[in-house]
């Protein structure tokens, strides 16, 4: 098996699930053991000072958006940082972009990363389920550029992800929501 971990998995039109109509996944593990990882582009209406008021410095202000990282465990929070030192991350999983761990002080996170998003649960699959929506053109798979992984555009990052893939790709990134209203 070759592992996603560090790929984009970015939901095919044909995906039936309406939890991830039109998102894009971050892969931050698989292995034979399944895999999980977070929705880039489903900010929620709680901001983070709201939500976790002690992890506003590390994201840049208490106004930025809580993340719906995926349907599992929802009250779970990860966060994903680009790490100044790779050293400081629980997980790393591409490039210097990586996991907080949980028992991080959370004073001391801005000066580790340079930039890190809060997401509530994750998406998780468990031994062959990922590999089985893969052989049923569930998902598109596509290395991350690493400004995707913090897009401030969060309802254009499917779009742009899909144009930058290129070819017939392209033409799916610019599909109407409603095709039948074409």
């Amino acid at each position: 098996m070759h592992s996603l971990q560090g790929q984009l998995l970015i939901a095919a039109p044909g995906l039936e699930d309406p939890r991830f109509h039109r998102t894009v996944i971050l892969v931050t593990e698989h292995s034979d053991a399944g895999a999980m990882g977070v929705v880039l582009n489903r900010p929620s209406p709680a901001s983070v000072g709201e939500a976790v008021p002690e992890l506003a410095d590390a994201v840049g202000g208490g106004e930025c958006p809580v993340y719906v990282g995926g349907p599992v465990q929802s009250e779970a929070l990860i966060v994903l940082a680009d790490f100044r030192d790779r050293e400081a991350a629980a997980a790393i999983v591409v490039a210097d972009v990586g996991l907080v761990a949980a028992d991080s002080e959370t004073s001391e996170l801005s000066d580790l990363t340079r930039r890190a998003r809060v997401f509530a649960g994750y998406a998780g699959w468990g031994p062959g389920q990922l590999e089985g929506e893969l052989d049923e053109d569930a998902w598109i798979v596509e290395p991350p550029v690493p400004a995707e992984l913090f897009a401030e555009d969060a309802d254009g990052l499917w779009s742009a992800v899909l144009e930058r893939k290129g070819g017939r790709f392209a033409l799916l990134a610019r599909m109407p929501l409603d095709p039948s209203l074409n």
